[in-house]
């Protein structure tokens, strides 16, 4: 099963990618496979105990992720994750 993750470019260049693909059957395993493979990335989706920020939204097929059980969201393949941080700015 792969999942393809979209990235802002400010978070892009920490895998040096915009997209990436990543397997998983839960929205919380993808995101598990890409902090793996990138720890930097992966200090900047989750938290210490492996849980989203309430600052980075996850969208799963346009859909957030909030609302669908959260990292505990069920991905199918070919399924598309976009990640989309806060940015703060006045």
């Amino acid at each position: 099963m792969a999942t393809t993750v979209f990235l802002p470019a400010i978070l892009a260049k920490l895998a040096d990618a915009k997209q990436l693909q990543a397997p998983g059957e839960t929205v919380g395993a993808v995101v598990n496979d890409v902090a793996t493979r990138f720890p930097d990335l992966g200090e900047r989706l989750r938290d210490s105990k492996g849980e989203p920020y309430p600052f980075v939204t996850f969208y799963l097929n346009d859909e957030d992720i909030r609302f669908h059980g959260g990292f505990a969201a069920t991905v199918r393949d070919g399924d598309e994750l976009t990640v989309v941080p806060s940015i703060a700015g006045g």
